[in-house]
């Protein structure tokens, strides 16, 4: 992707050749997000439905063999927030200007200084998304973080969303290296239990309302905010 830096090799005596980051929630506040959605539909309630039903259909796009990009199914699941919570469905331009936040949503406080001890230390970062790849090219220079990342990986590539395990296995694989030499990092249980179930190790990130699935095995990792979590990883 043009707008990233070649990859530096890690330095000898760190245990991840790759640190991957999910974008949205783990990097990304989304509270202008929340708080358009909310307003749209006049519910505090609305942006858990939306986002619930557009991961969740990205899930049944990939079980049944379709692929539609993420604001596409955004769009969709906008409609299906409006039928569920009983309001008029959104304008067209509407829900194009509630898609078009994707692209402006600033770092989380913490986001900026912890990429930036994780690649002084010598780790190679990486963001990997269920968004296209033009969109996190766009997300990250927004929010003024892209110069942290060698690589930007989408789900794209493979035409299946997270937590797949082909999309760990693909980005690893394109990435060339094996899956136990990568970490993935992000604030979601279903991601963090899917990159174990492909063979990285994972750092789970407890921004507020997140929480770890707990019939999967723990996290390698675990902090309040990413700054820990770097702490960890450069200690």
């Amino acid at each position: 992707m043009g707008l990233f830096s070649a990859t530096p090799p890690p330095q000898a005596n760190r245990p991840y050749r790759a640190i991957l980051f999910d974008v949205n929630e783990t990097l990304l506040d989304m509270s202008p997000l929340k708080r358009a959605v909310s307003k749209a539909f006049g519910s505090p309630a609305a942006f858990r439905q939306w986002f619930g039903l557009l991961l969740q259909y990205s899930l049944v796009d990939t079980v049944t063999g379709q692929y539609h990009d993420f604001g596409t199914i955004g769009d969709a699941a906008l409609d299906m927030t409006a039928n569920m919570l009983e309001k008029k469905p959104l304008k067209p331009a509407h829900k194009q200007r509630i898609i078009g936040l994707l692209k402006e949503l600033p770092p989380h406080k913490d986001v900026p200084k912890a990429l930036a001890m994780l690649q002084e230390a010598g780790y190679s970062l990486v963001a990997f998304t269920n968004s296209p790849s033009k969109v996190l090219d766009e997300q990250l220079a927004y929010a003024d973080i892209i110069s942290y990342f060698n690589q930007g990986l989408s789900v794209e590539m493979v035409r299946r969303y997270k937590p797949d395990g082909n999309t760990y296995r693909a980005a690893v694989q394109h990435l060339e290296v094996a899956p136990s030499e990568a970490l993935l990092v992000a604030a979601h249980g279903w991601d963090v239990a899917g990159a174990q179930r492909a063979g990285l190790d994972s750092a789970f990130v407890a921004r507020p309302g997140q929480t770890l699935y707990p019939l999967a095995p723990p996290p390698t990792y675990e902090g309040a905010t990413l700054l820990h979590i770097a702490r960890q990883l450069c200690s």
